[in-house]
């Protein structure tokens, strides 16, 4: 999971390392792991912040965020409900608990916290990524549409959103598009599902309803590139 090249300006690397949430993003200057799970705490060497979205199985892995935390230092920036079940794992000067609207500064990288439509989940938040050259991802967790998202879409001008297919209660192909739809990225990466054949179905339909969004159908622990929206 360790991305060892750093991207150039204007760009930034990143990996879907489980068949879940789960993705590390490099910008020029700093790491993000966003939902640890399935995976080791020395697959990464260098971490500057962990981000969780919310406290189900899939998603928080309190004894591996704890081990990373140790191992890098990092600061750890977590929901309400998944805040407080770290609080006995992670020092509380490294803990950053998030609601939506909230904003914590990594460096130069901007993590906010926003809303994200998943029910059975406690406290659940989305995060927007924007690095140092304003390259933003929108990490929607296992969120289903919300109106908001036009609005984030129209604001943010996102460079990447990843699109839940699958999975998690009532996401599909189908509201992994209509994700897209709303927040109109220059790439759309479907992901959050086991099945090849629900990100087949995902470009299928991008294609027919956004011949422009870029469909990236992204291999776990592959690197990945992305540059800022021109």
């Amino acid at each position: 999971m360790t991305i060892e090249e750093s991207p150039s300006k204007n760009e930034v690397f990143f990996v879907w390392f489980n068949r879940y949430a789960g993705v590390a993003i490099k910008t020029p200057t700093k790491t993000i792991v966003i939902d640890p799970v399935d995976v080791k705490a020395r697959d990464f060497k260098a971490v500057d912040a962990v981000l969780i979205t919310h406290e189900h199985y899939d998603h928080l892995d309190q004894p591996l965020v704890s081990e990373i935390q140790k191992m890098t230092n990092c600061m750890v920036i977590a929901d309400p409900t998944s805040a407080q079940r770290l609080r006995n794992r992670v020092p509380s000067e490294k803990l950053h608990e998030v609601q939506p609207g909230s904003e914590v500064k990594v460096g130069e990288v901007s993590v906010k916290a926003e809303k994200c439509n998943h029910p059975p989940a406690t406290t659940p938040v989305s995060f927007i990524i924007t690095s140092e050259d304003g390259v933003k991802l929108f990490h929607t967790a296992d969120s289903l549409p919300f109106p908001e998202m036009a609005s984030l879409g129209e604001t943010e001008k996102f460079d990447v959103v990843f699109c839940t297919v699958g999975i998690a209660p009532g996401t599909s192909p189908e509201t992994g598009v209509e994700i897209a739809r709303l927040t109109k990225p220059k790439v759309a990466v479907p992901y959050h599902t086991g099945s090849l054949e629900d990100q087949k179905r995902f470009e299928g339909l991008l294609k027919k309803e956004m011949p422009n969004v870029t469909c990236l159908i992204p291999e776990v622990n592959k690197i990945y590139q992305v540059s800022k929206r021109v």
